[in-house]
């Protein structure tokens, strides 16, 4: 009777540690994604900032004022990706304690 206990609780640790692997994997490249978006939104506003500039110093101020409407929604993207990659986040490390 002891044997089959201790077998069965070997089964079930070895069964816990192979879910807890699993489980953690698919939520990394999420997370991973979400980041790499708020990356390449930094890189746009920068981007639409050195037009920006460049329409100033060129002294086209229609295309000045585009580009910096281009840089508001550029910032509310960044702002509700950010958001998202912070829940991906935390969902991850929730998923992987519990």
């Amino acid at each position: 009777m002891k044997l089959q206990a201790m077998a069965l609780a070997v089964l079930v640790a070895f069964a816990g540690s192979a879910l807890a692997q699993t489980s953690t994997s698919p939520s990394s490249p999420a997370t991973s994604a979400a980041q790499d978006q708020v990356k390449a939104d930094k890189d746009q506003m920068k981007q639409d900032k050195a037009k920006v500039k460049a329409d100033k110093k060129a002294g086209d101020k229609q295309a000045a004022a585009a580009d910096k409407e281009q840089v508001k929604s550029d910032k509310a993207k960044l702002k509700a990706d950010r958001k998202a990659a912070k829940a991906s986040k935390k969902e991850a490390k929730k998923e992987k304690t519990g």
